[in-house]
């Protein structure tokens, strides 16, 4: 064993979704950026992987984009087996899907720009009273449960689902479907959400996720059939008649995209939706806080994004032989961005195990950075935001009504259950 090898019992952590759905992940965290800020992880059944946990050092590598390449390995932690056989059913590709997220230049750049009009922060602002509309309608079906209910379930899920749905351009009808789907795909590991949670068979896991892929392209190709004969004005529409080089995008990216946007476009908005209520239900003078000064929503927002951290990594390869943080990485070699820990870095946050709807600043990383920051983060806040305003004033008080729980998942994860009682204003 090495100085730069992280111990076994830290390690395994990093690789069981059960950890992230309690305070385990957050002591293997603090444990690494104190003693062992970029360590080496080296686990049974898993390629090693270097973990990087310090904020400085997942700034470094994530604006660095040809040093460091999404699209050459997975771009989420995988067991060998796992790779093994999504390299088998593609043909040698480690990805299932071929989104922007499995991109690097030059065809990323490409890509990202056939949508990223729709989120632009001036673009975004049109849909500000369509939203509000959502939003009020969200807060009058919580007031209707007679002062009980569980937040994720009934509040949190639906609100950013029907925006982006709406978006899109998906069927309000199809929308329980897409949440299903979304759920299967992100919580393939915890035995709620999963179709076939991995610990109990890896091979099932990944037939599962396969699965839950092919559900998505299967309703995404009526889709893009539909938007290609009869255009509308709405995102599902932009990508199925989109070109990159002169040529129509590829079935298979054009399906790609309407996932990642069908799924990343909800579900970290609910899991910070929820993680800002969970916060304030925690502390009834922050509650007040906030409801008495609404220009703190802004803040609570992004404080949520923070503290909840819904995407807890992504993973990198390097491109060519380097050094980060005095470690010699080589051409090939794995990493593994640890957001969830460089959002809590004691460099950058003070206090950083406590929820601050005040913290100013808040250089938080939930959105990644560089080339492949977040396209929706402009929406995911503002919805967050319109939400909120709508809601705190409808509101007297709010108190945890049960055991909240998250999900457990090693990639994405947050709320799965927050039981909450509540006093109507």
């Amino acid at each position: 064993m090495t100085a730069e090898t992280i111990p076994n019992d830290i390690a395994i952590t990093l690789v069981t979704p059960a950890a992230y759905a309690d305070h385990t992940i957050h002591d293997s965290y603090k444990w690494l950026r104190a003693n062992n800020p970029l360590g080496r992880a080296e686990v049974e059944g898993y390629d090693p992987f270097w973990v990087v946990t310090k904020h400085a050092d997942i700034l470094e590598v994530s604006r660095q984009n040809a040093l460091f390449h999404n699209g050459d390995r997975q771009t989420t932690l995988t067991n060998q087996e796992g790779d093994r056989k999504v390299r088998e059913m593609t043909g040698g590709s480690p990805h299932l899907v071929r989104s922007l997220v499995q991109m690097d230049a030059p065809d990323h750049p490409k890509y990202r720009i056939l949508t990223q009009s729709w989120f632009l922060p001036q673009n975004v602002r049109t849909l500000e009273e369509r939203i509000r509309r959502i939003a009020r309608a969200s807060v009058e079906k919580m007031l209707a449960k007679n002062g009980q209910c569980d937040f994720v379930t009934e509040v949190a899920m639906g609100y950013p689902l029907h925006v982006i749905m709406e978006i899109l351009g998906v069927p309000e009808e199809d929308e329980p479907r897409m949440l299903m789907l979304t759920q299967e795909l992100f919580g393939s590991t915890d035995p709620d959400l999963g179709r076939a949670p991995q610990e109990e068979d890896p091979q099932k896991a990944l037939a599962a996720i396969q699965g839950v892929l092919m559900d998505f392209y299967q309703y995404f190709a009526k889709i893009t059939a539909d938007r290609r004969a009869n255009p509308k004005d709405d995102l599902a529409s932009v990508i199925a008649n989109s070109k990159v080089n002169g040529e129509p995008i590829s079935e298979f990216e054009a399906l790609s995209y309407y996932v990642i946007v069908a799924t990343a476009g909800h579900d970290t908005t609910s899991s910070s939706t929820a993680g800002a209520m969970w916060a304030l239900c925690n502390d009834p003078a922050q509650f007040a806080k906030v409801k008495a000064d609404p220009s703190l929503i802004p803040g609570l927002i992004d404080e949520s994004i923070r503290y909840t951290t819904p995407v807890k990594h992504f993973m990198r390869s390097a491109t060519a032989d380097t050094e980060l943080r005095g470690r010699k990485i080589a051409k090939g070699d794995w990493l593994m961005l640890c957001y969830a820990s460089g959002n809590r870095d004691e460099d950058v946050f003070a206090n950083p195990n406590t929820f601050d709807a005040t913290r100013s600043p808040n250089r938080h990383l939930a959105f990644g950075y560089g080339g492949h920051v977040c396209i929706g983060q402009h929406l995911a806040k503002m919805e967050m935001r319109i939400l909120y305003e709508e809601l705190l004033p409808r509101l007297k008080s709010v108190k945890l009504n049960g055991e909240p729980k998250n999900s457990q998942s090693v990639f994405v994860s947050g709320p799965k259950k927050l039981p909450v009682a509540f006093e109507a204003a």
